[in-house]
């Protein structure tokens, strides 16, 4: 190889660390600019029908952002990103759909409905997905786990907040200042909760998956204790309508997240075909 093809090589190498690294940045810029966009033309023009534009990109912006950013890190992922992208859409939906079908029958036998249970059945709807391709991928990667999981929760977040900005619109008459802030609030907070839960939760289910049969037994109850913590703090964040409260659990939820994905890039886990959790 000549050093020309030699210094081209290294020179694309750089720009793909360098896109991979950054390209959170460019997804969040790009989707601002573009809700800005459809917000000022949906002020000047008052066209309804540019509403859903702008619940979706409201709702998909800081999720897309930081699926983007953990897809950057530097662990081992095997996943490409078109089925991180069907993750998402599919884990989104299913998700959804599988939490509002369970919480409603638990509504109509109990009469009321906890919120352990709400926990219990949103982490469990979630994990839909990541459960199929864990059964599907044969090949796994230390970071496969951790990055279905987050984009699967990030498409139940996106759902879930545009169901919630489309019933506010509705209860407010019309108020866009009301979405608007809804949409910031839960945008922000979404990668501290789902996203947060369900990355730890499928990084333990992809270990207990991968786990040779003499560490099965330890490895699934890694993961049993991971979805409990998971529930656990889904269930504070429910139950309290407090920032300080929400503050506090974002930090707990985010400091599993990036304890998880230290263990994952670690030394043992990057010479490894499957996630080491343990």
């Amino acid at each position: 190889m000549s050093l020309v093809q030699e210094s081209a090589g290294s020179e694309q190498s750089r720009l793909l660390r360098f896109g991979r690294r950054w390209g959170w940045l460019a997804v969040l810029l790009v989707g601002l600019l573009l809700f800005w966009l459809i917000h000022s033309a949906l002020i000047s023009t008052r066209n309804p029908n540019l509403v859903p534009a702008l619940i979706f990109f409201g709702a998909a912006l800081v999720p897309a952002a930081f699926v983007t950013f953990v897809a950057g890190r530097r662990l081992d992922f095997g996943v490409s990103m078109g089925v991180v992208g069907a993750t998402a859409l599919a884990g989104g939906a299913i998700g959804v759909t599988t939490a509002g079908f369970l919480e409603y029958r638990t509504l109509r036998l109990m009469d009321f409905l906890p919120m352990v249970a709400v926990g219990l059945i949103e982490e469990a709807a979630k994990l839909i997905v990541p459960v199929v391709l864990v059964c599907l991928i044969r090949a796994r990667h230390p970071g496969d786990g951790l990055l279905v999981g987050v984009a699967s929760g990030a498409g139940f977040a996106v759902f879930e907040t545009m169901g919630y900005a489309f019933v506010e619109l509705i209860e407010s008459n019309g108020d866009l200042a009301a979405v608007d802030h809804l949409l910031v609030v839960r945008g922000l907070l979404s990668p501290a909760a789902h996203m947060a839960w369900t990355g730890i939760t499928s990084a333990a289910l992809w270990s207990a998956a991968a786990a040779p049969r003499d560490r099965r037994k330890r490895a699934i109850c890694v993961f049993v204790l991971v979805y409990a913590i998971a529930v656990a703090l889904h269930t504070a964040w429910d139950s309290f309508d407090n920032d300080t409260v929400y503050v506090i659990l974002a930090a707990v939820s985010l400091s599993f997240l990036i304890y998880a994905t230290h263990r994952l890039a670690s030394p043992r886990a990057a010479h490894a075909r499957t996630p080491v959790w343990s």
